[in-house]
């Protein structure tokens, strides 16, 4: 097995205590740091997304994974070229106003910068206008996701959706969206480009909205 594929089942298994060394076997075997963190620690993290979507593992399984990855990166980010941890650009993230929860949206979050984004995350209880602040500021961001995790905020979803849309925001970014009550129909209705179930699936379809 080669060092990059150690690497990669490292994450994959979210070998904590072992990435550190693994990483650094690798990098002073000549390994390029843009090849560990993209053919090793990047596909692994695809491969974590595809086992949860397939109720292989399970949150914990994925937060230890994301974890060690996060750790991997950490000694990586000096020898990379130019800024391959983003090397799809940014991602702004955001549970909408009136909705508490970040559970969620924190897995999210920690799938899509496993999967090469930098992601921007504005928190929760977000205002649609902070949403439509922030693509502007960040003219380099390509996608947006906002969730909503009550049956009682996804109209405060629609309204961040279109408060987006009428700001002219998707001439920019692609719009997904997600949490417990949304649906593919919902999702339809309200003009957002994307919807996923999970926090896996949305890592793989952000990573096809930039890349189509």
């Amino acid at each position: 097995m080669s060092k990059i594929q150690e690497i990669a089942k490292a994450v994959e298994l979210g070998k904590v205590k072992l990435i550190e060394g693994l990483v650094k076997e690798a990098l002073e075997a000549g390994e390029d740091a843009n090849a560990i963190l993209n053919d090793g620690m990047i596909s692994a993290m695809g491969i974590v997304g595809q086992k949860f979507q397939n109720n292989e593992i399970f949150v914990p399984e994925m937060l230890v994974a994301a974890k060690t990855m996060k750790k991997g990166v950490e000694l990586l980010k000096p020898h990379l070229a130019g800024d391959s941890v983003g090397k799809h650009g940014k991602y702004i993230i955001g549970t909408v106003a009136g909705d508490l929860h970040d559970i969620g949206k924190n897995l999210v979050a920690l799938m899509i910068e496993s999967a090469g984004f930098e992601v921007i995350d504005l928190g929760v209880d977000v205002p649609a206008e902070k949403f439509v602040e922030a693509i502007k500021a960040n003219p380099d961001c390509k996608v947006v996701g906002a969730s909503a995790l009550l049956t009682t905020t996804m109209d405060s979803l629609r309204n961040t959706v279109k408060t987006m849309i009428d700001a002219g925001c998707k001439d920019q970014v692609k719009i997904m969206v997600g949490g417990a009550p949304i649906t593919q129909a919902f999702a339809d209705e309200i003009g957002a480009d994307a919807y996923t179930a999970d926090a896996g699936a949305a890592a793989v379809k952000a990573v096809e909205l930039v890349t189509q």
